[in-house]
């Protein structure tokens, strides 16, 4: 079962991670969850697959009503991030999925009507929450040709999708990365494979770097916090993506 673990409370502003299901088929990849609360309203980023839905469903029951959840985020098309969508327009018919302008034509095909979807144009766009103004930012050929990520300048807190994921060995599961350059080493095959353009990856690097972010937060693995964000940065800057090994 999935617990969620508050990573930022400053009273009706708060961010919980969702992590690390015990009970998850060893064939399935793991998958962080991330639910921003402002005053009565939830936005959940890449909600995940249809398989994790319960253990993600409970999860935010456990810390917050569901009935406040106003929206999801997906940060990209892939079946880990979304595919469970129609199990939560099941539950709230009226939930909005905010995504890039283009995937609104695929998505539907997870679930969803026109009116579920809120297309963002490619430069990004604002979303209010509560009583914050979250930043849908591009990522475009960060693995995905439509991918954004979700910068919230009250917490200081980046969701960065797959930039920053860890394939993590079985019995490592820290909330946060304790060991920068033991942890870096279950980073590196995969964004050298899965992100395909290294034009792309510096204007993120440049674009991150100019932003105040205390915790970076992938989709997979360990979050990055304190003077691990810029490490990351730089390494990432670093290395060399889009080859594909043989």
């Amino acid at each position: 079962m999935k617990h969620a673990r508050c990573i930022f409370d400053e009273g009706e502003h708060q961010w919980f991670a969702i992590v690390r299901d015990p009970d998850k088929p060893g064939y399935i990849i793991d998958t962080n969850e991330y639910i921003i609360r402002s005053g009565a309203e939830l936005l959940l980023c890449d909600p995940g697959g249809i398989e994790v839905f319960p253990a993600v469903f409970s999860a935010l029951c456990q810390v917050c009503d569901p009935q406040a959840l106003k929206a999801v985020f997906a940060s990209h098309q892939d079946p880990d991030i979304v595919s469970s969508l129609a199990l939560w327009l099941e539950f709230n018919p009226d939930l909005k999925c905010y995504t890039s302008r283009l995937w609104t034509s695929f998505l539907p095909h997870f679930g969803g009507c026109a009116e579920t979807f809120k297309s963002i144009p490619d430069e990004g766009i604002e979303i209010d929450l509560g009583s914050t103004t979250l930043h849908a930012l591009p990522a475009h050929y960060l693995h995905s040709s439509g991918n954004f990520h979700l910068y919230d300048p009250k917490a200081k807190i980046l969701f960065s999708g797959d930039v920053g994921a860890a394939m993590l060995p079985e019995g490592q599961d820290d909330l946060f990365v304790e060991d920068f350059d033991q942890h870096i080493r279950y980073a590196e095959g995969f964004h050298k494979r899965w992100m395909g353009s290294e034009k792309a990856k510096n204007q993120w690097c440049d674009r991150v770097a100019m932003l105040d972010v205390d915790m970076l937060c992938p989709q997979h693995g360990a979050i990055y916090r304190g003077k691990d964000v810029h490490r990351f940065i730089d390494w990432f800057r670093e290395l060399e993506v889009g080859v594909a090994s043989n």
